[in-house]
């Protein structure tokens, strides 16, 4: 393109370093921004105030802050478990159901120590919430285990089986704390038990224990990625499969690999959000939005190019939003589904500027002998 003596042309990247893509996705961020703020234009709100409204609330309020980092550390656990099968070319979908199984076999744990029953002051939190993590991970990685031994044995497309196991888990879920279930919340409620509060997750300054947890995962998964013999096979698998097994890289191995250590994470996620979150402390009968929640998880993975370092903040940011936007959408007199809508607008704008990571744009002064040269080619 040619605008006066300046020519405007796509020119494709050699490389692309940490500092670009993070100049890219300021950019994103704020176009979603920008073109989101017709919502609140035609509802008659300034999106300045709303948006002020927004990151008060979930970054600095002392209310919604809590609630941010909570939603933070499930969306960092989730999106963790999207990772380590993504580098390996492969597709978690089933962070859905892997959080379910984790919850449920976190709950297991205190069903079989008699949690479900009032007199419970005398169970040990030192020896009870180790337990319930090895569970919730240990059922996060059987589900995923499923379903990577069927892509590596019989090459089963791995998509299709973690939804449907997705929808087998919501169900399972649902006949163990409602109409009976051995999980049900003794009151007759359709939820679970509630924990004793003698098995309550440690808090710091008000923030679950599992905040550790989830960055930590974050920060040995880079370092896994980046140093060991087993980071490099599973990017070479997800580089060329063909290749990796030439090189005596097993498809099979990898593939259950990944998805055992990816459903346990999910699995964790699952631990975290009905065992560790204040307020919460059960399975509770919306148990299917955070379902739908762990959906964003494969955002993130995607918009940080499976960089578990990367992930950190844009979880945080889709965490903070989701909050922000729920709250403004009932301060503000706002239809429901607001926070949807700027996530969306958000994710949609995030997978569009991935263009830049490959073209770049470059303004370029024409040469006059160019220039001079230009209408006459065209007459």
């Amino acid at each position: 393109m040619r605008i006066a003596n300046y020519e405007l042309k796509l020119e494709r990247r050699l490389t692309l370093t940490g500092w670009e893509a993070a100049i890219i996705s300021i950019f994103a961020i704020i176009f979603a921004l920008a073109v989101f703020s017709i919502i609140f234009i035609l509802a008659k709100i300034n999106p300045l105030s709303a948006y002020q409204e927004i990151f008060s609330y979930a970054f600095a309020n002392p209310f919604g802050l809590p609630l941010t980092i909570n939603r933070f550390i499930f969306l960092l656990l989730c999106t963790s478990a999207f990772i380590i099968p993504f580098r390996a070319g492969l597709w978690n979908i089933g962070m859905a159901g892997q959080l379910y199984t984790g919850a449920l076999g976190a709950f297991a744990v205190l069903f079989a120590f008699g949690g479900k029953q009032f007199h419970t002051s005398d169970l040990s939190p030192g020896v009870l919430i180790p337990l319930m993590l090895i569970a919730a991970a240990l059922g996060g990685a059987g589900l995923g285990a499923l379903a990577g031994f069927l892509k590596g044995k019989l090459d089963i497309n791995e998509i299709v089986v973690t939804m449907m196991l997705n929808f087998v888990t919501f169900w399972l879920v649902s006949f163990m704390i409602k109409e009976g279930g051995p999980f049900m919340n003794p009151g007759g409620r359709g939820e679970s038990f509630e924990l004793p509060p003698s098995v309550h997750a440690p808090l710091i300054m008000d923030v679950p224990f599992t905040i550790f947890l989830a960055l930590g995962v974050a920060v040995s998964l880079y370092f896994m990625f980046a140093k060991t013999k087993i980071g490099y096979q599973i990017k070479a698998h997800g580089h060329s499969p063909a290749a990796a097994e030439y090189a005596g890289i097993s498809t099979f191995k990898i593939s259950l690999l990944v998805f055992i250590v990816g459903g346990a994470l999910a699995g964790l996620a699952g631990y975290h959000y009905f065992a560790a979150v204040p307020g919460v402390y059960k399975i509770a009968r919306n148990y299917g939005y955070f379902g739908d929640l762990a959906f964003y998880g494969i955002i993130c993975g995607l918009i940080s190019l499976g960089n578990p370092l990367t992930a950190i903040p844009v979880a945080l940011l889709f965490g903070g939003l989701s909050i922000g936007g729920r709250f403004v959408q009932g301060k503000l007199h706002m239809s429901f589904g607001v926070d949807y809508a700027l996530l969306g607008v958000l994710m949609i704008t995030l997978v569009a500027f991935q263009f830049f990571h490959r073209y770049r744009l470059v303004l370029s002064v024409r040469r006059a002998q160019d220039a001079a040269q230009s209408p006459s080619k065209g007459s």
